[in-house]
């Protein structure tokens, strides 16, 4: 029965997460490392990623800045180039472990369960057991790896109300867990907008780069995006925001997170999809 989980779990032979304050020996003040932390940029991973264009809407942050902090940044790098062979990559993905989804017959068709340092997206109807999903890999994430676990703790971003801690006593039980641990290994926010719900990734992204977390689930990740942008004339700013809301996602991923997305699936928009389809198909072959 796994007790609280600590980060001197997840000692390894090499470390991936490089912690931001290493640029502090390349010529970056404390202060602009600050700075840094305050917008979410924890990691030397989260700064590399990131645009000069994003960089210099930081306050106090110039051209000149924002290229010292890259250059600090390219030589906190394992590869100044960037590139890898392919056998570095290999051993790199040594590292990706599955997680179980709490059913056999589930696991047999992802090949062993969602895999971690990727973005792993369900959708489907109301009622499907999207939610119950979510709920059971918040407590399969804690088990160790050889029972179908992370050995991790788990962020989870609820935007529809739903989560329900009663329930993951229950499902802690299942899997022979003393529930209140499963409890206190899971960290939960409930994002209010769209806005909130990037600022609570923001405020994640220190506790990832710690090592301690396995396991991100938002349910669901469109809910806030379609109420603060409704109609066909905010469509294309909706469309921006959760772009870089998915970069996000994708650059926090990359310290062997598995992130999980949930978002309810219209079926007449799935029907009327393949309407379309096959009635162009049928235009055009007359």
């Amino acid at each position: 029965m796994p007790g609280s989980v600590g980060s001197d779990e997840f000692d390894d032979d090499e470390n991936f997460i490089l912690d931001i304050d290493g640029i502090q020996a390349h010529g970056i003040g404390a202060a602009d490392i600050t700075k840094l932390k305050a917008n979410g940029f924890y990691t030397i991973a989260s700064v590399h990623g990131a645009t000069r264009k994003t960089l210099l809407k930081i306050k106090g942050f110039s051209e000149v800045k924002v290229e010292k902090v890259k250059e600090a940044i390219q030589k906190c790098l394992p590869t100044a180039s960037g590139f890898i062979t392919a056998m570095e990559l290999h051993h790199q993905r040594k590292r990706v472990v599955r997680i179980s989804t709490g059913s056999k017959q589930f696991d047999s068709i992802l090949n062993g369960g969602f895999q971690s340092m990727s973005i792993s997206e369900v959708f489907g109807e109301f009622r499907c057991g999207k939610t119950q999903l979510s709920h059971t890999m918040s407590v399969v994430a804690q088990l160790p790896k050889e029972s179908g676990g992370a050995a991790g703790r788990v962020a989870y971003i609820d935007t529809e109300g739903t989560f329900r801690p009663e329930r993951i006593a229950q499902i802690a039980e299942r899997f022979g867990m003393d529930p209140d641990t499963a409890q206190e290994n899971i960290s939960y926010a409930r994002a209010l907008n769209s806005e909130h719900q990037l600022e609570l990734l923001n405020t994640l992204s220190q506790a990832f780069a710690g090592g301690e977390y396995r396991l991100l689930v938002i349910d669901s990740i469109m809910n806030c995006f379609r109420v603060d942008y409704c109609g066909r004339g905010e469509l294309a700013d909706r469309q921006q925001k959760l772009n870089q809301f998915l970069m996000k996602l994708a650059h926090m991923a990359e310290g062997e997170i598995l992130v999980l997305c949930f978002w309810f699936f219209f079926f007449f928009f799935f029907f009327f999809f393949f309407f379309f389809f096959f009635w162009c198909l049928l235009a055009d072959s007359v």
